[in-house]
């Protein structure tokens, strides 16, 4: 086994034996994320300007309030909001502008195609909103980092007999990783190589399937009163696993334990 930087996460999370790999790295990152962004980081210059620039998202504001440090917390909003605040007086402006002259052309003027409908006139406008809302500086971290444990995946698989063994005897992926896997593959194999990593992916995704429809059964079966002294077996998290396994992770045991 090689190990070095790019690699030594993606050997960790394999070595879970979890439902997802790729989920396990993808919360890991997101947690140390939202972690440097409450920790020394808030003070940090180039840090600030980028967080003023972005914002977050509403998941991750969720997850920032989570972490109880209001003051850090507030300390981001505040120079987020004066920018946003700034940008957003400009586009304000422009919204009035634009519906009071949209709303004062005349019906003919409209009908032949010279003044656009207030609809269309505000288009842009709306667009220029809507921008302040699609940007997050947490997701574009997670973007990039999983962009690079993907790589790193096969390369791996590619050059690791032991990583490659790894994953055939894993649990597989999430479904939405599993897509991810199968998209990017013919970008990093060929030949005899992707259609045994195709054929190793969707065995192993069929395995899961099935052994989750199981685990399933067995769960709802254990409220009916002539299976109350039967055993859980690996059923006590079915819920949250066929969850986590059809869509990605967002319920139950965090995927990757805490350092």
């Amino acid at each position: 086994m090689n190990y070095h930087i790019d690699t030594i996460p993606v050997w960790e999370a394999i070595e879970l034996d979890s439902e997802c790999l790729l989920c396990a790295l993808h919360r890991r990152l997101e947690t140390g994320e939202v972690e440097r962004y409450l920790g020394a980081s808030v003070m940090e210059p180039d840090t600030r300007i980028q967080v003023n620039e972005k914002g977050f998202c509403g998941h991750h504001q969720a997850m920032l309030y989570a972490v109880s440090n209001r003051l850090g917390h507030a300390l981001m909003l505040q120079s987020h909001l004066t920018e946003t605040r700034q940008k957003l007086q400009k586009t304000l402006h422009h919204v009035e502008k634009t519906a009071r002259h949209a709303s004062s052309a005349s019906l003919l003027d409209k009908l032949s195609g010279k003044e656009p409908s207030p609809k269309k006139a505000l288009a842009p406008c709306v667009g220029e909103v809507e921008k302040l809302l699609s940007t997050c500086i947490v997701c574009d971290s997670i973007k990039s980092n999983m962009q690079r444990y993907l790589l790193t995946f096969f390369h791996l698989y590619k050059h690791e007999k032991d990583f490659r063994k790894r994953f055939e005897a894993s649990k597989g992926v999430c479904l939405s990783h599993a897509a991810e896997l199968l998209r990017l593959a013919p970008d990093y194999l060929s030949g005899d190589e992707l259609a045994d990593f195709a054929k190793t992916l969707c065995r192993l995704e069929n395995e899961a399937m099935d052994r989750m429809q199981e685990e399933l059964d067995w769960f709802i079966k254990k409220f009916d009163y002539r299976f109350a002294k039967e055993p859980w077996n690996n059923s006590r998290d079915a819920v949250e696993r066929t969850v986590n396994k059809l869509r990605g992770w967002s319920v139950g045991q965090e995927p990757f334990p805490k350092e």
